[in-house]
């Protein structure tokens, strides 16, 4: 359904290190670079990111965060590691959501804008 998601950030060098580090272990990467302007993904850029005044802010009650697929357990393990070591947010440890499913297997972080983000393996 979605082709892409654009967000905006305060500091494009950190945020670099943090996607960089977390989407490693999902086999995302950083595919297009420019001074104002990041893109990643596995095959084709479906995260756009770049700098903005007035970033959304961080709203814990708002609903909102970004879900990526995950080949395997052991990398929603991984990208919550490095979430964590590159100035990510625990916001729920890597395991078992059984109340969404007997094999839904995710962590979840808070990246250093306030985005909430989650790795799924369905396996």
């Amino acid at each position: 359904m979605f082709d892409h998601i654009s967000i905006g950030v305060r500091d494009l060098a950190r945020t670099r290190r943090f996607y960089d580090a977390a989407l490693a272990p999902l086999g995302a990467t950083l595919k297009y670079q420019r001074d104002d302007m990041l893109g990643y993904g596995r095959d084709e850029i479906q995260l756009w990111i770049g700098p903005a005044k007035r970033p959304v802010p961080a709203d814990m009650e708002s609903g909102l965060h970004f879900c990526f697929t995950a080949p395997s357990r052991d990398s929603v393990a991984a990208f919550h590691a490095a979430a964590l070591k590159t100035g990510g947010t625990d916001n729920g440890k890597p395991g078992l959501r059984k109340d969404y499913g007997d094999n839904y297997y995710a962590a979840f972080v808070i990246d250093p804008d306030g985005y909430r983000l989650e790795a799924y393996c369905g396996k």
